[in-house]
């Protein structure tokens, strides 16, 4: 799940325990910043904590857990796939070393770009993340035996309709409202529908977690996809989705706001123009092709944002484990903590479960009318 607001820091034993491991390593990997002054930024993600290497303009990103489920190493090298890879489109950081686990950082960590610049703002950020997002899309379809260690199934939407079933398997431990169960079991049997059907989206490399909070805005007003360990190859409309979706533009109070579904057309729109004017890689019907999708992958995707959701009110009580994916409160700064129960609990209530599928609805009499 996305990027939270900023929460106290962790303590500062905590800190300087991570502090001295991130040096030692930077030591043993002969790092010309070994030396350099660390400075922990605020725990603001259930995924990694992240120290700036002084004035270097590079910093650590250091792996809480694996929200892939992947052994330490095997997700030092996906998260290394996904920033060589995003880097190529000019709106993510650039990689520059990974950290082999050992005994005082046992999962690593990834040496990447600084990038200095502000939280999103929406909705006059919309058109900024709209193009950062189209770059992504547009970046050229690598073969089929190329796309590992990334994500790259046979059939990505029938992947996406199996790994939302298996978070909807803590449906009944999360403790829903009828109301709201039977709502998200209505929309799982309408995705199930959808993926009976023959026909696909284009697939092309989607970040899977391009919420605004995800986003840093420079100063020249390019937007910048920070955070990239979900990437794999599937629909962009699945990131089209989370980059406007209620349960994604209310999650960060640094870019919080409620769209309208023409705000949220608009964003659509601005997206498909950028693709549509690229030829260079045979993108100019991308847009064309994706339209039609639009909105139910956006039912997809708030599906994968809720079950998600009730994933982690099921399983965020459990002590912290040594490997793989692990949602433990005791991972995060209890701000932090604090801050994802109040979302969870709000996405989950039936009026705010009512009121996103009502805007479904919405959204496709608007961009309908702009066909």
């Amino acid at each position: 799940m996305p990027k939270t607001p900023s929460a106290a820091p962790a303590s500062d034993a905590t800190r300087s325990a991570l502090c001295q491991h991130l040096r030692q390593a930077l030591v043993a990997a002969g790092s010309p910043w070994a030396h350099e002054s660390l400075m922990p930024l605020p725990d603001t993600g259930l995924a990694h904590d992240h120290i700036r290497l002084g004035d270097s303009g590079w910093l650590a990103r250091v792996p809480k857990q694996s929200q892939l489920d992947l052994p330490a190493l095997a997700n030092l090298r996906y998260q290394q796939a996904c920033f060589e890879r995003a880097s190529a489109s000019g709106h993510a950081p650039r990689l520059h070393s990974v950290l082999p686990p050992d005994d005082g950082l046992p999962r690593g960590a990834l040496l990447v770009e600084c990038i200095q610049g502000r939280p999103a703002r929406l909705p006059q950020d919309l058109p900024a993340l709209a193009r950062a997002l189209a770059a992504l899309h547009m970046l050229p379809l690598p073969p089929v035996a190329d796309r590992p260690p990334l994500r790259a199934p046979a059939d990505p939407l029938a992947d996406l309709a199996a790994e939302i079933g298996r978070q909807a398997l803590h449906l009944t431990d999360a403790a829903l409202a009828p109301a709201t169960l039977q709502a998200i079991q209505t929309e799982l049997v309408a995705l199930d529908a959808l993926v009976a059907r023959p026909e696909r989206p284009p697939v092309t490399l989607v970040a899977f977690d391009a919420h605004p909070g995800n986003f840093l805005i420079r100063p020249d007003g390019q937007a910048v996809l920070v955070d990239l360990e979900k990437c794999r190859y599937s629909h962009p409309g699945l990131d089209l989705a989370h980059a406007t979706l209620y349960t994604s533009t209310t999650w960060d109070l640094h870019s919080h706001a409620v769209l309208t579904p023409a705000q949220e057309a608009g964003f659509l729109s601005a997206w498909a123009q950028h693709v549509g004017h690229n030829t260079a890689h045979n993108t100019a019907r991308l847009a064309e092709a994706c339209a039609v999708w639009q909105v139910p992958l956006r039912r997809a995707m708030w599906l994968w944002s809720v079950t998600w959701c009730a994933k982690w009110h099921a399983t965020s009580g459990r002590p912290p484990v040594a490997d793989g994916e692990d949602w433990s409160q005791q991972r995060s700064d209890p701000v932090l903590v604090a801050h994802v129960r109040d979302r969870v609990d709000h996405y989950l209530d039936p009026a705010t479960v009512q009121r996103v599928r009502e805007g479904f609805d919405a959204l496709q009499r608007t961009w309908e009318s702009r066909a």
